[in-house]
């Protein structure tokens, strides 16, 4: 989960009031999805765990980041996190109370090989062992992100990390290693959890870990260009899937019987008009989000609109490349959140003064209408919108376009504010998330069951409040209130006995 999203960090009128839209759904529960449908909740290492200088871990991008004044809105890091490390077996227990069949998480790559490469850290490898044998012990299926964003400073410092192709050669044998010393209990593996974000959140915009963007003349960060790194980035990153794909189904994949898989962030676009060009500009939009990633992954390149807006700036495949990409992923990870609208641009400005990626796609995407309207009620985060109808939506573009492939949703929910003004027992009754939870889920069964779409499980994002990158502890998104004036104690809130009488009815 991330504090986004690309036209909010540049768009300032997102700081508008909006309205209340109020919408009523039925009740639905898990007997109404297909058997064998997982349930979970997910999380990241950087977010969770802490301990950051224990048992021989290495610095990471996000450390670094963290730790630069003026990046988080309220000065934080994640030093202790909600402290995971430590306190996973009671974690798993709130799972498991719950009646969860699985847990998304992910792992530190850094807690592996603490430079990145070279010497494997026994200490990580064993932290691991511990989680995953605990989470089998209370019948909890593993679901493991082998990259969530915290790349190994060691390797942003020798050659500026994902803007060079050695990144391929290393990613790989950080992950074989993972297939080696987990796999043999390990039957789902994510490879990435939103490379689209971290492309342009992390080499266009600068809004996070490594920072790096050449908006308004370097005067907001000072290095990278905003124009070409969030496509060098993109490019090595589908590479680095492609391989550790292939390395696992030639090596692994027989005795381990398992599956490979990339967590895609996908906003749901709606036209804000009817006309042509409005139309145009919606599908370019979802083009140059989940088509700029998708469609190498399932055809073998990008998508043709970034091929003729991008020209020269967007990086090439060779046959064999394509060849290695078109086919590699067993399930479609999807994390999905919000819908906005998306418009044609019919002004190129933006990008000329700022001269970066975001302005590629030639559409404007944001969650109100060209007179202002909302979308709809919003969550806390300035980007996060409640439309349920947008799941719904997603899933049969994703079916008509894509060929009905599996899909799992690796991430959905919406956050709290955190303020000292709520008190604990304002905080823990979150009816708004309950109704959030019961819609996007009646959609997304509405999609399964009448529309035929082919999703096999529903992650929630997230089990705990936590630390939610450039937000800090601003936001909670958890399902369980931690207290961080106490301890990191959990509380349960409402929709815990929600999702509890929804999972065992």
């Amino acid at each position: 989960m991330q504090f986004r999203k690309d036209d909010i960090a540049l768009v300032a009128v997102l700081l508008l009031v909006f309205g209340i839209q109020t919408c009523f759904s039925q009740n639905i529960t898990r007997t109404s999805f297909p058997k064998g449908f997982v349930f979970g909740t997910a999380s990241s290492a950087f977010q969770y765990e802490g301990a950051v200088k224990e048992d021989g871990r290495g610095p990471t991008v996000w450390d670094t980041f963290s730790h630069t004044f003026g990046k988080i809105l309220d000065s934080s890091n994640a030093d202790v996190a909600v402290d995971e490390y430590h306190r996973f077996n009671e974690d798993i227990q709130l799972m498991k109370d719950m009646g969860m069949d699985a847990y998304r998480f992910s792992i530190a790559w850094s807690r592996i090989f603490p430079n990145g490469s070279g010497q494997i850290n026994q200490a990580g490898v064993d932290h691991y062992n511990k989680l995953i044998d605990a989470l089998l012990d209370k019948g909890i299926e593993p679901y493991v992100t082998l990259y969530h964003w915290d790349l190994p400073q060691a390797l942003e410092d020798k050659y500026n990390g994902w803007l060079d192709r050695q990144i391929i050669k290393d990613f790989a044998a950080y992950a074989e290693t993972c297939f080696q010393k987990f796999g043999d209990r390990v039957r789902h593996w994510i490879t990435f959890n939103e490379p689209h974000t971290f492309s342009i959140q992390g080499y266009d915009v600068g809004l996070q870990a490594p920072g790096r963007c050449s908006i308004l003349l370097h005067l907001f960060c000072r290095a990278g260009n905003s124009a070409t790194e969030p496509y060098i980035v993109a490019h090595n990153v589908l590479l680095s899937h492609a391989t550790v794909a292939d390395i696992y189904r030639k090596k692994y994949k027989a005795k381990q019987r398992g599956s490979v898989g990339v967590a895609f962030d996908v906003i749901w676009y709606e036209s804000a008009t009817n006309s042509t060009e409005d139309i145009e500009a919606t599908q370019r939009a979802q083009d140059f989000q989940l088509g700029w990633f998708l469609d190498p992954l399932m055809f073998g390149d990008y998508p043709s609109s970034m091929r003729s807006r991008v020209g020269s700036r967007l990086p090439r495949f060779s046959n064999s490349e394509a060849a290695l990409l078109k086919g590699s992923l067993d399930f479609v990870g999807i994390n999905h959140y919000t819908t906005f609208y998306a418009q044609h641009n019919s002004s190129n400005l933006l990008g000329v003064l700022l001269n970066d990626s975001l302005a590629d796609s030639g559409a404007i995407t944001l969650p109100f209408s060209i007179n202002g309207k909302p979308i709809a009620d919003r969550a806390n985060s300035i980007w996060l919108y409640i439309v349920p109808r947008g799941m719904r939506s997603l899933m049969n573009y994703i079916k008509q376009k894509y060929g009905n492939p599996p899909v799992i949703i690796t991430e959905n929910g919406m956050d709290d504010p955190n303020s000292i003004f709520i008190s604990l027992k304002q905080a823990l009754k979150d009816d708004k998330r309950i109704k959030y939870h019961n819609d996007y889920l009646t959609n997304l069964q509405a999609a399964i069951k009448e529309d035929g779409c082919n999703v096999k499980g529903y992650f929630v994002w997230s089990l705990l409040d936590n630390w939610e990158w450039g937000a800090g502890y601003t936001s909670r998104f958890g399902l369980y209130f931690v207290d961080y004036r106490d301890n990191l104690k959990r509380y349960p809130k409402n929709s815990v006995q929600w999702f509890k009488n929804f999972l065992t009815s």
